[in-house]
């Protein structure tokens, strides 16, 4: 089995054969190749032979759900899933992005937005995890010396700011949901604290943003969490 993903190979999931012909047609379009399952199972192995770069998955499928595949597949590999669905809930695409999914696009879906975001997600993917310090516009995050600056000038932190911060730069341009955040900052007895991670926001925002109202580092995405920009926005 080859040990490294296969460059440009788009994997499309989904039992709709006109599905599958537009989203081919438009990564083919965009310079991707592109390989097609209509089941779980299929898809299962596909991504176990060819290792394709990207997975765009349909939660709709004959044998298995597509979050029993997302829940399969981050058993064994971090390869980049984007999840297709026709339901548009809060609460389905927080469960599916703590599943392990990269990004969630509601069916129907503009063509130039599902390209920008299979690109985003890619971008993301090729982060190297364990880099020393993470610079996104005049912010840079280093973690071997723990330390922040802003424009070349250090910024005191309190530590759970920090760790806020670090965390959102480890993962950067991904959503990380309230629960994860709460989870990771204050232990699994705080689920439904939201306002916790609220407020540590609040007081992150006012040390790094130029501009607290309308934050470029920290940025929100309603109902489901946070997540650090790219730099690229």
């Amino acid at each position: 089995m080859p040990t490294t993903s296969d460059p440009g190979l788009v994997l499309l999931v989904d039992d709709e054969p006109p599905i599958r012909r537009l989203l081919r047609t438009l990564f083919e379009m965009a310079g991707w190749r592109v390989a097609e399952a209509e089941t779980a199972g299929a898809a299962l192995d596909a991504v176990a032979v060819r290792r394709p770069e990207l997975v765009v998955l349909d939660l709709g499928l004959p044998d298995i759900s597509g979050a029993d595949v997302l829940r399969r597949l981050r058993e064994w590999t971090q390869t980049p899933v984007i999840v297709l669905s026709v339901r548009a809930d809060e609460q389905e695409k927080v469960r599916l992005l703590e599943l392990g999914a990269d990004d969630y696009i509601t069916k129907p879906f503009g063509s130039a937005e599902l390209i920008a975001r299979a690109r985003t997600v890619l971008r993301r993917a090729a982060v190297v995890e364990d880099e020393p310090a993470v610079t996104v516009g005049d912010l840079t995050i280093d973690f071997a010396f723990r330390r922040v600056t802003l424009r070349g000038e250090p910024v005191t932190l309190a530590r759970k700011e920090y760790q806020l911060l670090a965390m959102l730069a480890a993962h950067r341009g991904r959503v990380l949901t309230h629960k994860q955040l709460l989870t990771a900052l204050w232990g699994p007895h705080h689920d439904d604290d939201v306002h916790y991670v609220r407020i540590l926001v609040r007081k992150l925002r006012s040390r790094i943003e130029p501009n607290v109202a309308s934050p470029i580092y920290v940025l929100t995405e309603l109902g489901v969490g946070y997540r650090l920009a790219l730099g690229t926005e």
